[in-house]
């Protein structure tokens, strides 16, 4: 059984959300979408899609295939177009990673 990797921001203003942004249009939150662009890893290094839900602010990711997640990446491509993590206010996750592999 796979096991989660549960990861908390600071600062994260009033929240954090699903959204989509067009253009100049602020941010529209998108309940129930799923979040695109997570990688998890177990100690293998071996990359693999994940599935990720926002709890209490929490980002809970897990994936069937990574039993013991011990990294994360979230948008870390060239154009991580359909990233979709931000806060109620409308900012935007930065791509980022916890490896240093």
């Amino acid at each position: 059984m796979a096991k989660d990797l549960q990861m908390s921001f600071d600062p994260v203003g009033s929240g954090l959300t699903i959204g989509e942004k067009k253009g100049l249009e602020p941010m529209k939150e998108t309940p129930g979408e799923k979040l695109k662009w997570i990688a998890v890893a177990g100690a293998d290094k071996k990359w693999y899609w994940a599935d990720a839900v926002i709890e209490d602010n929490i980002l809970v990711v897990s994936s069937e295939k990574v039993p013991k997640p011990v990294a994360v990446r979230y948008a870390f491509t060239n154009n991580p177009e359909g990233a979709k993590l931000y806060n109620k206010e409308g900012f935007p996750a930065s791509p980022f990673r916890t490896d240093n592999w």
